[in-house]
């Protein structure tokens, strides 16, 4: 099937917005055949500066995690 590049950004959109939310409401979203997303957090840290060696302190936030597939992975 051939689609528009128009149509799959809309796609991609429906897409996007629908992990997003399931992010947001559960924490974490699995797309059959393709992978899981998941919230995860992350600690509070201090990092450098590396060109003024100024440290930095960087509170504890969360990020998003992805695990790809068994099915996916083993087609690559």
């Amino acid at each position: 099937m051939v689609v528009s590049r128009e149509e799959a950004r809309r796609l991609l959109d429906v897409v996007f917005s629908g992990v997003r939310k399931g992010l947001d409401e559960d924490g974490n979203v699995g797309i059959s055949g393709f992978g899981t997303f998941e919230v995860k957090p992350r600690a509070a840290r201090t990092l450098k500066n590396p060109r003024t060696g100024e440290s930095i302190d960087v509170p504890a936030g969360q990020r998003v995690g992805f695990r790809v597939s068994k099915l996916l992975r083993d087609a690559l």
